[in-house]
């Protein structure tokens, strides 16, 4: 059951990441002045979709804080770097952003990395 905390911690950084790329990369260039950039922030930050990604942020920590009473740090902290993977999938699927060989390569390694470090 402790492996679900864990998995749904990466889940929702994963939501909440994607969510604020989403609706920053909409909500278009970051003004030069200060009071500008200070609305523009304001104006992200009351973005219904960005509160829900602050919120999945807020969730994954409870959901870490439940993984921590259930696994050693040394062994849960490693499946974090998943969210490596699943960020790399979803910004090529939602933001058509390129995969090279040396992301794929670096994924390969993180996931090796997961396998090794958790044994």
């Amino acid at each position: 059951m402790g492996h679900i905390y864990i998995a749904l911690t990466i889940f929702l950084t994963v939501y909440g990441q994607i969510v604020l790329k989403w609706q920053v990369g909409l909500a278009g260039q970051l003004p030069i002045d200060m009071v500008g950039k200070a609305i523009f922030l304001l104006h992200v930050l009351l973005n219904p979709w960005v509160i829900s990604g602050f919120i999945s942020a807020f969730m994954a920590s409870l959901a870490w804080m439940i993984a921590m009473s259930k696994f050693p740090l040394s062994y849960a902290y490693p499946f974090m770097s998943l969210s490596f993977v699943f960020i790399l999938l979803s910004s090529t699927l939602f933001f058509g952003e390129s995969i090279n060989l040396y992301k794929i390569a670096g994924v390969i390694l993180i996931m090796l990395g997961v396998v090794v470090s958790s044994l």
